[in-house]
């Protein structure tokens, strides 16, 4: 039995295979973990969640890696606001780093060192995505397609052409190359709420700010590190 408010508890069944699963909640940090190879997503945030950091984290081996919004049906996740950053998403990664949908997104000095199958970064009814400071390296050994980081899954190019994605002080290797839309500049308000704070740090610094991603060793009795 699980509680899901303070008048309510009821029976929580089995999982659906997420790693990590975020269910209507709120100020939540997802922090120094090292996930593959689950059944279902490695993070989906989803029912309203808000205020979702997740970071410092080392992901490898997974088909659809961060779902962010129950469908693009429900509307109550419009008010979402997560952020993604300092983590490096590494070998065998297909899609879904992350996925958003209609909520506000801040992508932040991650790594994708090893490239993607599918996609990296993609959304759908509508989402507002600020990637920022980012590495992205395409495998063009992977798919014959799959240098391109973006994907909208809905609405065909005369709706998505007004969501607001963009790219900013990002680096691309490869061949990679980012699809933005939108309002665009550095100081549009259109962002406000997918950016959760001014500190980018340079691209150039997101291999040395992900060098630790990952579990923390920690000795018994001492710090972790």
């Amino acid at each position: 039995m699980v509680r899901s408010s303070p008048s309510h508890f009821g029976w929580r069944g089995v999982a659906d295979g997420d790693a990590v699963s975020i269910f209507g909640s709120s100020n939540v940090w997802i922090d120094h973990n090292s996930l593959s190879n689950c059944a279902d997503g490695l993070v989906d945030v989803v029912m309203a969640s808000t205020a979702v950091t997740i970071s410092n984290n080392y992901l490898t081996h997974h088909n659809k890696v961060m779902l962010f919004g129950h469908s693009d049906s429900y509307t109550a996740d419009k008010d979402m606001q997560v952020t993604v950053a300092y983590n490096h998403f590494g070998e065998g990664l297909t899609q879904r780093l992350p996925h958003c949908r209609q909520g506000y997104c801040h992508v932040v000095n991650n790594d994708y060192s090893h490239g993607w199958g599918i996609y990296a970064i993609g959304g759908g009814a509508n989402p507002t995505i600020n990637s920022q400071g980012n590495r992205f390296v395409a495998d063009p050994n992977r798919y014959p397609y799959s240098n391109e980081v973006t994907k909208r899954t809905s609405g065909g190019e005369s709706e998505w052409k007004n969501w607001n994605w963009r790219s900013e002080g990002d680096l691309f290797f490869n061949g990679a190359y980012f699809v933005p839309s939108g309002a665009t500049g550095a100081d549009s308000a259109a962002y406000a709420k997918a950016s959760s704070y001014s500190g980018a740090k340079t691209s150039s610094m997101v291999g040395a700010i992900t060098s630790a991603a990952g579990a923390l060793t920690c000795p018994k009795g001492h710090m972790c590190h």
